[in-house]
């Protein structure tokens, strides 16, 4: 069986007197996408907010690489990356020169190959030059996704890493992740709330509702154990039970 390289255990994040996270626990495999699904609040960005180290848990361990965040934060930040919609890039910089600044954070040497390399492999070449205070939000997405990509991580968290890209660039985007995984052996958290995509990227998926993992298992599981046909009724389901 692959080796865990993120265990996760009772992990809690209170919030005065709300609990936005409540005792949840799962791992992330080498080479493995874990999904992680639920409707707005259902606890999915606190999540991601402490395995980044942006927030301290209130209670639960957070393990990655068999080191503890809390005590070996700066090696383990060093190998994790992050993408999301919803995070933004100095603006005054160019596309360019915010890859530079990212990949002189993290030390990467060769830093012109990497920086092709990366604007070829998601189309990037048009807009390179361009400021970033005047990119599409597509163009954004894409941005955010290089300075993830770039820095070669062993371990990728994705917030809905598709949601402003047109379709013919979010399928070449799923198959570069997929190749990376391949090649690399890159463990992701993937979030989304387009189904499809989540059962085409995720070998397993946690659901969370109110803080809480619901059920997890295969795309083909949780179906059957809600006896459902389409995970997109299912997530309807979760959501809409008192």
């Amino acid at each position: 069986m692959p080796t865990s390289i993120v265990e996760v255990r009772n992990l809690t994040k209170r919030f005065g007197e709300f609990t936005a996270v409540d005792g949840v626990s799962f791992e992330i495999r080498q080479g493995e996408i874990l999904g992680l699904l639920g409707p707005n609040g259902a606890g999915k960005t606190t999540t991601i907010q402490m395995l980044l180290g942006l927030i301290t848990p209130t209670a639960g361990s957070i393990r990655m690489f068999g080191l503890d965040l809390a005590t070996h934060r700066e090696t383990i930040l060093g190998q994790i990356n992050f993408s999301s919609t919803y995070i933004s890039m100095p603006y005054s910089l160019t596309v360019e020169e915010n890859l530079w600044v990212v990949a002189k954070l993290y030390g990467l040497t060769n830093i012109p190959r990497h920086i092709d390399e990366v604007v070829k492999k998601l189309e990037m070449e048009e807009f390179r030059s361009k400021v970033t205070r005047k990119l599409s939000s597509g163009q954004m997405t894409r941005l955010t996704l290089a300075k993830a990509i770039l820095t070669e991580p062993k371990v990728l968290f994705l917030d809905e890493p598709t949601a402003s890209l047109d379709p013919d660039i979010a399928h070449k985007t799923r198959h570069l992740l997929k190749e990376v995984r391949r090649s690399a052996g890159l463990s992701m958290l993937y979030t989304s709330h387009n189904m499809r995509e989540m059962e085409e990227m995720s070998d397993r998926i946690i659901f969370l509702q109110r803080g809480k993992i619901v059920t997890q298992g295969t795309a083909q599981e949780i179906m059957a154990r809600f006896g459902q046909s389409d995970l997109e009724d299912v997530f309807l389901k979760i959501a809409r039970e008192k």
